[in-house]
């Protein structure tokens, strides 16, 4: 199953080129420290001064709801104002609330254009997303090769998403060659910043040897990786390895814990498997299974073994 995954800016790059640098670092300062009343009040005098960073954290502070009431339309204000003036990190929030329609009607072709501007300066994330409008079509003709070209700018300054979408453009051939091999490689540098779906592939290709010796061991501990971040795909899968055995010994509890687990974060075969589990146990196994699987949940998934 592939998934086009689209990256988001959690937080701007907070470049200082700014004449009230000790007013900036003060309010910098306390938003890192969680004081956002104090942090408002800083950039909002910058900002109306016309700093760009400022308005940018503004808009932030506004999208996320920190210490002001959230307000999507407010923070499309203060991210137009940075992103007019050239600023990268505004320009791609600014492109993502078109994308979404957050405080401003959805507007693709918006979308596409913030990311450009800010891609075209380097933003690795803006680039990943042109990525994902070009794969799919939104705000422009839909252009594998050029997805391939924006993925791959943004994978090669170590961005996980972008590697991680790339993997997938290889595995299938979308725009660029088939080639396993490039896949596993470019999963594997996403895999291991922690990314979650990027384990899940990169498990698959173990499993089945794509690009890569099959080794059902290896397979099994990146699914074990991904699963315990919450991957639902990744819980259906190391279900599967336990009910069959392959890289780690048969064990129809675990396997009908992970597959509960699955089912619960809605993966659609993770009620098939765990049913499948059930016709090979006994009932007082069924319990010990279940039980697990709550506290493998509640522990946020620290406690998944017995």
């Amino acid at each position: 199953m592939k998934k086009t995954c689209l990256a988001f800016v959690a937080a701007l790059t907070l470049t200082l080129s700014t004449a009230h640098a000790a007013d900036f670092e003060k309010g910098f300062a306390a938003y890192e420290a969680g004081d956002y009343a104090t942090a408002l009040i800083e950039f909002s005098e910058l900002a109306e001064l016309g700093d760009t960073v400022a308005q940018a954290v503004l808009g932030l502070m506004y999208a996320n709801g920190d210490w002001v009431v959230q307000d999507y339309a407010a923070a499309v204000e203060w991210y137009t104002l940075a992103a007019e003036q050239g600023y990268a990190g505004a320009q791609v929030n600014l492109g993502l609330m078109y994308h979404n329609g957050n405080g401003v009607a959805q507007d693709y072709a918006a979308a596409v254009g913030w990311y450009t501007l800010a891609a075209e300066q380097g933003d690795a994330s803006a680039q990943s997303n042109l990525g994902v409008m070009y794969k799919n079509g939104l705000g422009v003709a839909q252009d594998y090769a050029a997805a391939v070209g924006w993925y791959t700018l943004a994978a090669e300054q170590g961005y996980a998403t972008a590697q991680y979408n790339l993997g997938h453009m290889y595995r299938s051939g979308d725009g660029v060659v088939q080639d396993y091999a490039a896949a596993v490689e470019w999963y594997r540098l996403s895999a291991e910043q922690g990314y979650a779906s990027a384990q899940t592939n990169l498990g698959l290709m173990y499993e089945n040897g794509f690009g890569v010796a099959q080794d059902y061991s290896t397979a099994v501990e990146l699914y074990r990786l991904a699963a315990e971040q919450g991957n639902a795909r990744a819980q259906k899968n190391l279900g599967l390895m336990y009910n069959s055995g392959d890289g780690v010994l048969q064990d129809y509890i675990l396997a009908h814990m992970w597959a509960n687990i699955a089912a619960a974060n809605g993966n659609e075969y993770g009620a098939e498997l765990r049913d499948l589990a059930a016709e090979e146990m006994a009932q007082a196994d069924i319990l010990s299974a279940q039980a697990l699987a709550r506290e493998c949940m509640a522990s946020s998934y620290e406690n998944c073994r017995y």
